[in-house]
């Protein structure tokens, strides 16, 4: 029993142990998802976020470690997100003839995405790299990191806001659509697509194909358009 601390040091140094975790987490999350008939609140990436964080503050692990080993998840959202041209060529007539709308709605949501954070937070105190950071956090993560850094902002705070803006963004995105009655599923896809990225377009695709794919150049759209404006609109506020 006196070795098992000395065993756990060992353990969690290594990249498998981390990985693996975050493998289970997720399964356990996908599980209690579908056992909840899925419920929105019950989000697979929300329980296994709270899963992992409960055991690295209980392990009193350093999240520098925790990456080190999870970086491989990390590394396939670039892959993912190719993986969206399939869904998204099998969908091109139907975005044809929505270019317009699509143009307007992006054009709204990312600028009304970018001016609120700012504006709310500057309202609040909030100033400096902290306000660069909140800039992109509609942005799909890999890309709002590198906003962050050009802004001067700080990427793992960027980083926690991506997820944390995903994570509400895919709970509420079902019965807000349902309650503002708005059956369009290329409407639904598109607004939960720019507004919440690529947890957002997970879940777009959990209820809808076609939703999932207009979440996906949504997403894509959102990511070019917050890249431009952000820099423009941070001079604003500062």
């Amino acid at each position: 029993m006196t070795d098992l601390p000395d065993i756990w040091s060992y353990l969690r140094e290594g990249p498998l142990l981390w990985l693996t975790a975050t493998l289970i987490a997720y399964l356990i999350g996908d599980g209690a998802y579908r056992m909840s008939r899925q419920n929105p609140l019950v989000n697979p990436v929300l329980v296994a976020m709270l899963l992992l964080a409960a055991v690295l503050w209980a392990t009193q692990t350093p999240y520098a470690t925790y990456f080190e080993g999870a970086q491989f998840v990390h590394f396939m959202l670039g892959p993912a997100t190719v993986a969206l041209a399939g869904p998204l060529y099998s969908n091109l007539h139907r975005m044809r003839r929505a270019v317009i709308p699509m143009a307007g709605a992006l054009i709204v949501g990312s600028g009304t995405a970018v001016v609120s954070a700012l504006w709310i937070a500057q309202a609040l105190g909030v100033e400096g790299a902290t306000l660069a950071s909140l800039a992109p956090k509609s942005t799909t993560a890999p890309v709002a990191i590198g906003i962050a850094e050009q802004l001067g902002g700080l990427p793992t705070l960027t980083a926690a806001l991506v997820i944390l803006t995903g994570i509400i963004g895919a709970v509420v995105v079902t019965p807000l659509m349902n309650a503002l009655r708005i059956k369009d599923w290329r409407a639904r896809g598109f607004a939960v697509g720019t507004a919440a990225h690529g947890i957002g377009t997970a879940r777009a695709f959990q209820v809808n194909e076609t939703a999932g794919a207009f979440a996906g150049i949504g997403m894509g759209l959102n990511a070019l358009l917050t890249a431009l404006i952000a820099p423009y609109v941070l001079g604003l506020f500062q």
